[in-house]
């Protein structure tokens, strides 16, 4: 355990209750987040996490930029639900980004744990995107992944990044809550 790991891990405590909240603060403080954890997943060898982290910087611009935006007669935007086909397609992406990244990394690099490292990345990707679109089935996703997270960061030792993990889950879980009550999905 770092202090570069406790202070990121601080920050994405902060981001994810925000994004639960649906302020849109939580997308420069997750920018900050992500950022950090680039270097710390560098460090210890999860490379598939590590450009994880660097998608999510942009990916973070992006939502801030949705979250934001004003329309014609809405102001920022609203929570909504994926039809199957959608769903589906997009997960098949998420599989589709696993496979090959997994590979990648399995005969290409010294990656600790290639295929399920990649496998958390790539449906990682479907969701945060999701996150930014605010779909509301983002958060099951969401909850899935990081109870996965957990245990491959006790795995690899990062005992403050598992604990953070773990609390995403359980604002994944009161996100799922919150989103799923939204006004803007009765319409």
């Amino acid at each position: 355990m770092s202090g570069l790991e406790l202070f990121a891990a601080a920050l994405g405590v902060i981001a994810v209750w925000l994004t639960v909240k649906q302020n849109p603060w939580c997308w420069p403080i997750g920018l900050v987040m992500v950022l950090l954890y680039t270097w710390i997943f560098f460090d210890i060898k999860l490379y598939s996490d590590m450009l994880l982290q660097v998608v999510y910087a942009v990916l973070q611009l992006y939502g801030w930029w949705q979250w934001t935006r004003r329309g014609d007669a809405v102001s920022g935007r609203n929570v909504t639900s994926l039809g199957v086909g959608p769903l589906l397609a997009s997960l098949a992406v998420g599989a589709g980004v696993s496979v090959a990244l997994g590979a990648a990394m399995a005969h290409f690099t010294d990656a600790a744990q290639p295929w399920l490292d990649a496998a958390l990345t790539g449906f990682s990707l479907v969701a945060q995107v999701w996150m930014a679109q605010k779909r509301v089935q983002c958060w099951p996703l969401w909850i899935l992944l990081d109870v996965i997270f957990v245990g491959l960061f006790l795995y690899k030792g990062l005992y403050v990044t598992a604990a953070l993990y773990a609390l995403f889950t359980l604002l994944a879980v009161q996100g799922w809550r919150d989103w799923r009550a939204d006004p803007a999905l009765a319409h």
